[in-house]
């Protein structure tokens, strides 16, 4: 099946004059009254929706992964300016400013939000388009899927916001209020009860990269389990549905993220890249591994990733804490994070000499080590930072876990069972004869790693506050250079700051608590 790839849409909206002489438009450039017209517009104004996911992808990077437990990173002496807005996410410095300095990661808020133009734009043109009632139900499944997600994503890190459901056409109806958290999750789970019908099953993998019912599910149970009031019944029912279609797990763990088998059995979504010159290729692992002067020792391409901001290495690094929490046995260690070794300089610059495994790794008297995520990496590339890997965002493995959450919760322990030692069997794990919600986190923590769950999850669990002042502890003792005022956690911090541009432009917004 052919992969979807992403592209970009733009229509514009232009005068027009009486005197076609004076008609400076391009005869090939589409209007946005002349574009929305059959089903092939429709379907790449849809496509153009999906780019957004890039940008979550990425931010939550800094804002999911190293916020959490899991990874810091290693901090570069030689350009502090370019680095401090991205270093502020993981230590809990963050305030309404540091999404719009030029070093930051990026907007989420506003990214989440060009999403949502997008799709309403299509929602709206669809009413009154020359479609088949086929062809209408395929554009409205997946555009309501995708509105779900990205009103998920900013409910998630920014509490309640405002609620666009239309195609905005005066500037006036821009700038409303905030709705609440409950109304923003009422009406995700009204998008997806919506599209959940209009979807497809996946039947065939590869897949093509698309929404379908199985990830329209799975973010339904999420948005069940993370709304205030949560709804383990409804959950599980979702989660129950998605064991009976035609996922499964991948008999190598390793494989799940090769690209080599992209949108495989395993996948229920994830957001895609595509390695090239078009400008929709991935470049994860050349930020995970160590700012090096010879990355091309791991990568087999030489490039630049020893500098200041965000185009370098060193980011998302496991912490030591996250290496000894693994299992002996669990083969996800070695298969999701590697150690390089080296000599490195006064500003944390390796130049490496061996990559290791970080099973019973014992450091070399007199070499420098540091540890990278590895289960993104895939050599040899032929351009830095340019690379194939897509990120996941739900797999099944992943759905076997919530469902085991969800029913613990419920206390039914002993139907979760089956569930989670699906999990711990394939990583070489003994199955449990009891289960606890402890031991789920423990599960999803390790099957998960890297794919920017933990932060929310470890919110949903009920396990951040004492999570993150424990690494904050950890850290300190090892690092005389963070701050007293770093790893300050309070509920207030479980949601970021509105972006303060956003409240100049929009005076109905209003702050969330704490910033």
């Amino acid at each position: 099946m052919k992969r979807i790839a992403y592209i970009t849409v733009s229509v514009l909206t232009l005068s027009a004059c009486s005197n076609d002489f004076l008609d400076l438009v391009p005869p090939t450039s589409l209007s946005s009254a002349s574009f929305y017209q059959n089903a092939e517009q429709f379907d790449q104004a849809t496509v153009a929706a999906y780019t957004n996911l890039r940008g979550i992808a990425f931010m939550g990077i800094f804002m999911d992964e190293m916020r959490s437990d899991n990874t810091f990173f290693t901090r570069y002496a030689a350009d502090r300016g370019s680095f401090v807005s991205a270093e502020a996410y993981p230590e809990f410095r963050d305030n309404s400013l540091t999404s719009q300095s030029p070093n930051s990661p990026g907007n989420r808020y506003g990214n989440a939000y060009e999403g949502i133009s997008k799709v309403n734009t299509i929602l709206s043109r669809l009413e009154n388009a020359n479609l088949s009632a086929e062809e209408k139900d395929k554009v409205t499944g997946e555009a309501l899927f995708l509105r779900a997600f990205y009103y998920y994503d900013l409910v998630q890190h920014f509490g309640g916001v405002p609620l666009q459901l239309k195609e905005i056409v005066v500037a006036e109806e821009a700038f409303i209020p905030r709705s609440t958290a409950e109304e923003v999750y009422a009406q995700i789970i009204t998008d997806l009860n919506a599209a959940i019908p209009l979807l497809p099953i996946a039947s065939t993998f590869p897949q093509s990269g698309r929404a379908t019912r199985g990830a329209a599910k799975m973010l339904l149970a999420y948005a069940y389990l993370s709304k205030p009031t949560k709804e383990y019944e409804k959950a599980t029912a979702e989660l129950l549905d998605i064991t009976q279609m035609n996922y499964g797990l991948m008999d190598d763990y390793a494989d799940v993220f090769d690209p080599v088998h992209k949108n495989n059995k395993e996948s229920i979504f994830e957001v895609q890249y595509k390695q090239g010159n078009e400008g929709q290729h991935s470049d994860f692992i050349w930020r995970f591994i160590p700012k090096a002067t010879n990355p091309d020792f791991i990568l087999g391409v030489n490039g630049t990733n020893a500098r200041g901001g965000l185009t370098s290495g060193g980011w998302n690094v496991p912490t030591q804490e996250m290496i000894d929490s693994y299992e002996t046995g669990d083969e996800r260690l070695a298969k999701s994070i590697a150690v390089a070794e080296g000599s490195v300089d006064n500003n944390d610059v390796m130049t490496i000499t061996g990559v290791k495994s970080p099973v019973n790794y014992r450091p070399t008297p007199g070499v420098g080590y540091q540890y990278f995520i590895r289960k993104y990496l895939h050599p040899p590339y032929q351009v830095e930072f340019n690379t194939d890997n897509n990120w996941p965002v739900f797999r099944y493995a992943g759905a076997l876990l919530l469902l085991a959450e969800s029913l613990v919760a419920q206390g039914k322990a002993t139907e979760a069972l089956p569930y989670i030692n699906q999990v711990r069997k394939r990583a070489n794990l003994g199955e449990l004869s009891t289960v606890t919600a402890l031991d789920v986190a423990n599960e999803m923590r390790h099957e998960l790693a890297f794919e920017n769950h933990r932060w929310t999850d470890l919110i949903r669990t009920g396990m951040a506050i004492e999570a993150i002042q424990a690494k904050g502890e950890r850290l300190k003792a090892l690092y005389g250079w963070l701050l007293p005022n770093t790893f300050d956690i309070s509920e207030d911090k479980f949601i970021y700051a509105i972006p303060a541009r956003e409240l100049q432009i929009n005076t109905n917004l209003t702050q969330n608590h704490g910033y």
